[in-house]
């Protein structure tokens, strides 16, 4: 697990919102600074006055210490083990009680709506994603799945081919899929 001191020190050009929101598009402009092309990132939520309570040592180094603000401080976890499956991993994760949430990292590719209308019937799972990869409207996304051990969820979307922070769309449910996920790995 590392300190988490390598995610932006200043958000402040981050739009308001929840401090779930704020996580996630937090983590995305880390994943930004990192670039495209990347291995999934997996990140615990701590409660960041919890932290500051519980361990000032480590909240004086992630820049907390003198913060009386409410949040969440995402800490990235070692990396996901090479050629598991992103399901199968995330079946075997077990959070301590300090961890008041989750966040993901994942590159996809995704198609626009009605493009599932000329998806080849009766394909292979390899078929399918061979379609996808060469779909002349497919998009490269980074999507950042947080979610909260209360239920709550967000996602950050950027596009790759609009890779400014202004352009990323936040929303609780634009990939349900990933968000229940993750709220598995609290049950």
């Amino acid at each position: 697990m590392s300190d988490g001191s390598n995610l932006p020190d200043d958000v402040s050009t981050l739009p308001a919102g929840s401090p779930l929101t704020r996580a996630a598009l937090e983590i995305d402009e880390y994943a930004a600074t990192l670039g495209w092309d990347l291995p999934a990132r997996l990140f615990a939520l701590v409660d960041s006055a919890a932290l500051r309570k519980a361990d000032p040592r480590i909240a004086k180094q992630l820049g907390l210490a003198d913060s009386t603000e409410p949040g969440l401080t995402p800490v990235e976890q070692d990396e996901l083990p090479a050629g598991m499956e992103l399901d199968k991993f995330l079946g075997t994760i077990a959070w301590p009680d300090a961890v008041a949430g989750c966040a993901l990292v994942v590159e996809r590719l995704m198609l626009p709506p009605g493009a599932e209308q000329s998806r080849p019937r009766n394909a292979s799972d390899a078929q399918l994603a061979e379609w996808v990869a060469n779909h002349p409207k497919r998009e490269e996304v980074r999507i950042t799945a947080a979610v909260l051990r209360d239920g709550s969820k967000e996602i950050a979307l950027r596009l790759r081919s609009k890779d400014v922070a202004r352009e990323v769309l936040t929303g609780p449910d634009l990939v349900p899929g990933l968000t229940e996920a993750l709220l598995a790995t609290f049950v």
